[in-house]
């Protein structure tokens, strides 16, 4: 009896066996097609309010875990692009937080420095990325959720505008302004996760010239400490002896804006989703969570309806400020803080966190965040925002800087 042997790819192959032959030939073939993909072999960590097929969504809450047969729309764009897909990641509870500390599988701390936070609520994906334990992370973006622990993390991250890309298959936090996001070490990585996920409308378009950024000036840093002042400012001078043009804009309407998420009926959504359940089941949730979801029990529809219409006149105010320039130049957070400080005072240092990156979701405005040093001896990230449907020109001024941010150098004429 002949002894089988195994071919470079594992295929059983006797010898002289054609049937096998072309098991193999076949094999090598879809092997060759997926290392063409633009994510082929790239590993994914997935947050845990993102559907991946037989693995519990959980959201943080492990007694409202379920199990879906099919991906959530990202997941399966990433699959088809090549990715694998490795894991699921720990977050904020119900993805309500920007801390990375409101969960019961544990406070996810910073990657090098665990006395700090991680950010959050994408807390688990960004420390994977930071590790090394994976080549991206899918997040998802409702306030900053992707933004704040890419900065903390000294990662990348991006998203597109609000409904650029699907949500389907993702635990809502506010359906309204939810928005997937990815997390790399790398720029360009995370450009081709952004065109994988939503096509080549999101790929980066070429300026042909310097960029023109909007920024602030000392007194619109608000709440940002000293070491981050330094640092921002710092990073503005780089990109202006790069050759970058700089103007000074005000943050009141964006500041404005960013209140609405949820500091008015706009929280009523996440009451929508998860509302019921945790009404019924007070005790199997974090309580910093069932106490603001609870809390928006009570908003009318016509306090709802108001806000939406303040948000139209806000949203016009303030992308005309920015309009001539291609980004919109700001510091991800005001600063890092530890673990205790954290849960001492959960509200308002989460509050805090996000005075920078609450409004860009209901302004439908699209971000990155890159690199930009040290403040303190913590990383230190920058955000660029542009107007949705502009992603191409905005994922160009991000791959540009990136160098510039990072401290590489780089001519950006």
């Amino acid at each position: 009896m002949a002894v089988a042997r195994l071919g470079p790819l594992g295929a059983a192959r006797a010898p002289g066996g054609g049937a096998a032959r072309a098991v193999e030939a076949d094999a090598c073939r879809r092997l060759a097609r997926w290392q063409r993909l633009p994510l082929a072999g790239v590993t994914v960590a997935v947050k845990d309010n993102i559907d991946v097929a037989g693995i519990p969504t959980t959201a943080g809450c492990p007694a409202y875990a379920y199990r879906r047969k099919q991906d959530a729309a990202s997941v399966r764009a990433l699959r088809r692009a090549g990715a694998l897909i490795i894991g699921k990641t720990n977050l904020d509870q119900f993805a309500t937080g920007l801390t990375g500390t409101r969960s019961p599988y544990g406070v996810v701390r910073d990657a090098r420095q665990p006395e700090l936070i991680s950010g959050g609520s994408s807390s688990g994906s960004a420390v994977a990325v930071a590790l090394g334990l994976c080549d991206l992370g899918l997040a998802t973006d409702t306030a900053g959720s992707g933004r704040v622990p890419a900065a903390f993390q000294g990662i990348v991250g991006a998203k597109p505008a609000r409904g650029q890309l699907s949500t389907a298959g993702v635990v809502p936090a506010c359906r309204s302004f939810d928005c997937v996001s990815v997390l790399a070490q790398d720029p360009t990585l995370a450009q081709s996760a952004l065109v994988a996920l939503g096509g080549r409308r999101l790929a980066a378009r070429p300026l042909g010239r310097p960029p023109r950024l909007a920024v602030v000036g000392e007194e619109e840093l608000g709440p940002l400490d000293q070491a981050g002042r330094q640092a921002y400012l710092a990073a503005v001078e780089r990109v202006k002896e790069q050759g970058a043009r700089c103007g000074e804009i005000s943050l009141r309407p964006f500041l404005a804006a960013g209140r609405l998420l949820y500091g008015a009926a706009f929280v009523v959504e996440r009451y929508v989703a998860v509302g019921s359940f945790i009404a019924a089941n007070p005790s199997l949730v974090h309580p910093v969570v069932a106490e603001i979801i609870l809390a928006a029990k009570t908003i009318t529809a016509a306090a709802y309806a108001a806000d939406w219409e303040r948000l139209r006149r806000l949203r016009g105010e303030a992308l005309a400020a920015p309009a001539g320039y291609d980004a919109l130049l700001l510091p991800t957070a005001p600063g890092q803080p530890t673990v205790a400080e954290v849960l001492a005072d959960p509200v308002k240092t989460n509050e805090q966190l996000g005075y920078y990156t609450t409004f860009a979701n209901p302004l439908a405005m699209a971000a990155w965040v890159l690199p930009a040093g040290t403040a303190a001896g913590r990383r230190f990230g920058v955000m660029l925002l542009g107007a949705g449907g502009k992603e191409g020109a905005l994922a160009a001024v991000a791959l540009r800087l990136a160098p510039v941010l990072g401290g590489e150098g780089s001519c950006l004429s």
